[in-house]
């Protein structure tokens, strides 16, 4: 009996020894994220990938901050209170002026997720009835407005076929569309199921028809943080793709943070999973024809004088992307 309870003592010894030996586990890299917009469903892989713990298998602690508009998460990235952000192709113009940020990686591909919204009752019933019509954009020069401009062009009435009226974001242009100020707005996707489910409004045409070729959305990084911890950026980059392959599998767990962490129903959030999903580039590759578009966008929306080069907008050195 004395040998079995001394065999008992050595082997628990011997595993509190291995336990002992193996240490704590490695602390993770605190990663500071931010979003130009707290409700925009494209944006959803932060929350997934925090939600599920993704990041943390590539030793990250993600936290994620929310702006209004890329201009001031843009800051936010200058300041260096940010390490990366989500945002808008267009916003890599920001770069070429002198900002001290780059694309890393393609999110999102043709703009599928913004469309024009008219009221519930509204008569008109395809791209076709906005001929002289009045729609709401975000600003002048602003990427809705362009893509305003590119319904008109590929209809056939030119560049002034349909009339724009910059009012500023989701609230304004709701505003003025319930008045019958204007004749449809500006939106995302999901802000028009909203209104669909509300009877208020309903989405007309989504944008990705009118820009098949674009890079609506981009994952930024510091530009010094690509140069001194390129691991990090590598490491935050497999943790987002890898949210974003796992969300292609599992709508149910992502309509699940959607409804939490951007306040849609569960109506809401199953639909614009459907419409969205298949957006996401998988790998963030930039595709050269996409870039081609958004250069000569740049030129439309009055943002820059000339195209700029590839170098000037984004990096290839973390693309393909392979979790």
């Amino acid at each position: 009996m004395r040998s079995i309870r001394l065999s008992f003592l050595f082997i628990a010894s011997g595993a509190l020894a291995l336990i002992s030996s193996a240490g704590p586990a490695p602390a993770l890299d605190k990663v500071h994220t931010g979003k130009p917009a707290a409700v925009a469903w494209a944006f959803i892989p932060l929350d997934v990938g925090v939600e599920t713990k993704i990041f943390e298998k590539y030793g990250l602690d993600v936290d994620i901050t929310n702006f209004a508009g890329d201009q001031k998460m843009q800051q936010g990235i200058a300041s260096g209170s940010i390490d990366f952000g989500l945002g808008g192709g267009p916003a890599m113009s920001f770069t070429v002026k002198g900002a001290p940020i780059i694309g890393v990686a393609a999110l999102f591909g043709a703009p599928k997720n913004i469309s024009i919204v008219v009221a519930y009752d509204s008569p008109l019933k395809s791209p076709a009835d906005l001929k002289g019509k009045m729609v709401s954009s975000s600003n002048v020069g602003s990427l809705t407005a362009w893509l305003v401009q590119q319904v008109a062009i590929q209809q056939g009435w030119g560049p002034d076929g349909i009339k724009i009226a910059a009012l500023g974001g989701f609230d304004a242009g709701l505003a003025a569309l319930r008045t019958h100020q204007i004749d449809g707005m500006s939106s995302s996707v999901e802000g028009g199921l909203l209104l669909e489910e509300q009877k208020i409004g309903r989405n007309l045409t989504d944008m990705e028809k009118f820009a098949p070729n674009f890079i609506a959305h981009v994952v930024f990084a510091r530009s010094d943080l690509v140069t001194s911890n390129p691991d990090l950026v590598n490491r935050f980059l497999k943790g987002l793709f890898a949210t974003i392959a796992y969300m292609k599998t599992h709508k149910a767990e992502t309509s699940k943070v959607a409804v939490s962490a951007l306040h849609e129903t569960p109506g809401v959030a199953d639909k614009t999973y459907d419409h969205e999903i298949d957006s996401f580039v998988p790998d963030g590759h930039f595709d050269p024809k996409a870039v081609a578009v958004l250069k000569k966008s740049f030129i439309d929306m009055d943002m820059l004088k000339t195209e700029p080069t590839d170098e000037q907008l984004f990096t290839t050195q973390f693309v393909p992307v392979k979790p």
